[in-house]
């Protein structure tokens, strides 16, 4: 995605209006009216976590030269939601599933309800939320928004709170999961997923990857027929292991091509999160430092670039340093990226 495409993604002027609240009670509700918006779904918070620190620095040059940017990409007054609630609250709270879906309709997957009442699980999931609606200007924030309005009516477990998507919904699960883990705890990747770590999906600042490493739990499910996400698959969990991210489970369903998963792989899905990620610390530490070792070799290279007058290599240079390493090369890469003029 390049700078005019992610910047496009924010909604520039434009205010929140509030509806009435939705009644905390159980059972499936359609066409829900939330009304609450929270800072962690701003475009200023979202543009901090979700993009790259040079087209961050971007979007905060336009406007400093006087582009408007409204406080929130989406007025939730005028989104609606589908929320399942189980008809039994469960001792230590509630936990949550924030749905991403391919599709525009807000619905309940078939099969899930019983599998949510078992587990205690709360579902929520918006409409207009599909694959051809904006990722950063709508199904991020309308995510978000899902799960703030859900923690403000019921008592929520924090340690399960997990965010989830088919397909193209996938592929955004796990950007929230990547970008927010201090809001998720854990991401249901269902036939869905991408590398980490590049120009598409850039690493989050530091302390956030930091916690997403620690913490968070990734479950990938795919039938075993859908040739084209087992190798999108396979490509996205090699990323997460070369950045560190070692809390991961993958499973098949088997004789499975490119559909939705039922209530059977939810409930497997949720047994593995159920589970304390893998943890190793001192793997994670050398994981660390030969990524730390890597960012400092190249903003070597590339001070050595500027300091010979070459500008353009080290322009170069420092573009793919923001594309790799993200929040984690910031804010030196951000300070030498103005030394030849970027943004």
């Amino acid at each position: 995605m390049n700078h005019a495409r992610a910047l496009a993604s924010f909604v520039f002027a434009g205010c929140t209006a509030l509806a009435l609240p939705v009644r905390a009670v159980a059972g499936t509700l359609t066409h829900v009216t939330f009304t609450a918006t929270s800072p962690l779904s701003s475009n200023a918070e979202l543009a901090r976590r979700m993009l790259s620190p040079l087209k961050n620095a971007a979007l905060a040059n336009l406007i400093a030269k006087g582009a408007k940017l409204a406080e929130q990409p989406v007025d939730p007054a005028k989104e609606t939601f589908v929320l399942y609630v189980p008809s039994r609250a469960p001792a230590g709270g509630y936990g949550l599933v924030v749905f991403v879906p391919p599709w525009d309709v807000a619905r309940l997957p078939d099969g899930w309800g019983p599998v949510l009442d078992q587990a205690g699980m709360i579902f929520v999931s918006a409409a207009k939320s599909g694959n051809d609606q904006n990722v950063l200007a709508r199904r991020e924030p309308l995510a978000l928004l899902g799960q703030t309005n859900v923690a403000q009516r019921y008592r929520l477990d924090p340690t399960r709170i997990y965010v989830a998507g088919f397909s193209g919904g996938s592929r955004v699960a796990l950007r929230l999961a990547l970008g927010y883990p201090d809001v998720f705890r854990g991401a249901i990747l269902d036939a869905g997923s991408d590398a980490i770590g590049t120009a598409t999906i850039p690493l989050p600042p530091r302390d956030l990857l930091a916690r997403f490493q620690e913490t968070s739990h990734i479950v990938y499910l795919t039938g075993d027929r859908d040739t084209a996400a087992v190798a999108a698959d396979a490509a996205s969990l090699h990323s997460l292991n070369d950045w560190c991210v070692f809390g991961v489970d993958e499973r098949s369903a088997m004789n499975e091509g490119h559909d939705a998963m039922g209530g059977t792989a939810l409930a497997v899905a949720l047994d593995l999160l159920a589970k304390p990620a893998a943890s190793d610390a001192a793997k994670l530490a050398s994981c660390r430092t030969d990524i730390e070792s890597a960012i400092n070799a190249k903003l070597a290279s590339a001070r050595a670039l500027l300091a010979s007058g070459k500008r353009d290599a080290a322009r170069q240079l420092l573009l793919n340093i923001d594309a790799q390493y993200g929040g984690l090369a910031a804010p030196a890469s951000v300070e030498l990226a103005k030394a030849v003029g970027i943004p």
